[in-house]
């Protein structure tokens, strides 16, 4: 039913019930009811009819606006996504591209493609300018309606991988929704992706495995691969900047944090204990 429509019976309703009751009483039942009895029941039929069928109108009328509201809310928003998106395009991700493209001339003209300082600057600022362009990705894509858990983040998150780097990884998630606070929820999912991308860009494999579960007194989540590895001399002394930022993290939250190869397997582990 279209909005005018509605408007119009909700218009027209108490003028057709009263004029058929009218019609009604006077044509059929004169002789059973009186004059004064009729009218007491006329207000008492609209009344009636207000609460049966326009009250019903009504909640239609303001559903119809409620969901008018939301779409032109959602437009805005979409709107603004757009406009946030051409923003850091257009300025930030561009200077980020000028500056990486200066920085590469000035290594090879005062020969420092060799310097472990000059290239950690170069790892972060692509690391920034690959965020950067996550970002904006994600402004274009259109947000679900429906909201979903965290936990169904990591689902499509591992999805995406899949789909877009051609890794199969295995993801196995049994800490329960409740388990972390927001904060948790937020540098646990940042600390797997840094992870994951840290396998396809480096181990040279195209399979993940990703095991989470709880313990008695908190919890522990596993990243393995059997991809190229390191020794455990390297991975002691290596001050790789995607490995740095996990640690970072883990620290600051209080949790524990080890990554080991045995045999043909590198095990990236993050866990928290209450003491």
């Amino acid at each position: 039913m279209k909005y005018k429509q509605i408007k119009w019976l909700i218009l027209i309703t108490p003028t057709v019930t009263i004029a058929l009751w009218e019609y009604i009483r006077h044509a059929f039942l004169l002789p059973y009811i009186s004059m004064d009895l009729g009218n007491i029941l006329s207000p008492m039929l609209v009344f009636l009819v207000t609460l049966l069928f326009l009250r019903h109108l009504f909640n239609v009328l303001e559903r119809m606006q409620e969901e008018l509201r939301k779409e032109r809310a959602k437009k805005a928003a979409l709107l603004e996504r757009e406009n946030l998106a051409r923003e850091l395009h257009d300025g930030i991700a561009q200077s980020l591209f000028l500056l990486s493209v200066k920085m590469n001339k000035f290594g090879r003209n005062h020969q420092l493609e060799h310097d472990v300082d000059f290239q950690k600057i170069k790892q972060t600022l692509q690391h920034i300018h690959e965020d950067t362009r996550q970002a904006i990705t994600n402004l274009k894509y259109v947000p679900t309606e429906e909201p979903h858990s965290w936990t169904e983040t990591i689902y499509q998150y591992i999805t995406e991988i899949k789909k877009h780097h051609l890794v199969d990884v295995h993801l196995e998630w049994a800490i329960r929704e409740n388990a972390l606070s927001p904060k948790e929820k937020v540098e646990l999912f940042a600390c797997i992706k840094e992870a994951v991308m840290n396998v396809i860009k480096h181990a040279k494999t195209n399979e993940i495995w990703i095991h989470a579960e709880e313990m008695e007194n908190g919890w522990s989540c596993q990243i393995k691969d059997k991809g190229v590895g390191f020794s455990n001399e390297h991975l002691q002394s290596s001050k790789g900047y995607g490995l740095q930022i996990i640690k970072d993290r883990v620290r600051d939250m209080n949790w524990e944090f080890s990554i080991k190869r045995i045999e043909a397997t590198t095990t990236l582990e993050i866990k928290k204990e209450e003491k």
